[in-house]
């Protein structure tokens, strides 16, 4: 169920967070696992709701959804996908012709980052002409670079939701251009997660980076 609220203080739902309830400024979103669980979540969300005198307009409330748009992503009982809406949107995107452009495209591209196997390797180029001070020139690397976004995003598969039932693995990989960690559940990627070297450890040797990986991993 989703719906929207006045604007007033949400702390009410705090001891719920992340457990079965999200709040997103004004938007709550309530999941569960079973039918069951489900009727139980809404009845106790409703009843905080009445007795803190906060309220819900029914037209913009759904409820007993099997999946649902929320924050520019498509969440259902399979895992969480990208908005087909905004792939669309990076499909059409017209080739940069300044900095704001780029930056732009890179504020949407970088948003759905978790979707794409070593983002930050491949976004790379087209941070070379936002940096200060230089020239905007639109390179091949750039225009590859450009153009493999669009086509992770298109290929883009499901992300599987975490479950506290199963274990999971974590899959590390370090080079001397940056980190990489994938984790998954049963066989299944939760999230693809990538960053470039800090100034300090692009002089690490290779088992360094490779525990600098772990520990990377570890605490996202």
């Amino acid at each position: 169920m989703t719906y929207l609220i006045n604007s007033k203080e949400l702390r009410v739902f705090r001891k719920y967070l992340d457990r079965f309830i999200v709040v997103f400024i004004v938007d709550i979103l309530v999941y569960s696992r079973s039918l069951e669980d489900h009727n139980q979540h809404l009845r106790l969300v409703l009843q905080i709701l009445r007795e803190n005198k906060l309220y819900a307009k029914f037209s913009k409330c759904d409820f007993w959804l099997d999946h649902i748009e929320f924050l520019s992503h498509v969440i259902s009982k399979d895992g969480i996908s990208v908005d087909p809406k905004k792939v669309e949107a990076v499909v059409q995107w017209n080739r940069p012709t300044n900095v704001t452009e780029v930056r732009s495209y890179l504020g949407l591209t970088g948003y759905y980052r978790r979707f794409v196997d070593g983002f930050f390797k491949i976004a790379g180029p087209l941070t070379c002409p936002t940096q200060k001070g230089v020239k905007f020139v639109w390179s091949y690397q750039c225009e590859h670079s450009f153009q493999e976004l669009k086509r992770q995003l298109v290929t883009a598969s499901i992300l599987t939701l975490l479950s506290g039932i199963s274990g999971f693995t974590i899959y590390c990989n370090a080079s001397k251009e940056g980190l990489g960690y994938v984790p998954m559940q049963d066989g299944k990627v939760v999230v693809h997660a990538s960053r470039k070297l800090k100034a300090h450890e692009k002089n690490y040797p290779t088992h360094d980076l490779e525990l600098a990986a772990v520990v990377f991993a570890l605490k996202v």
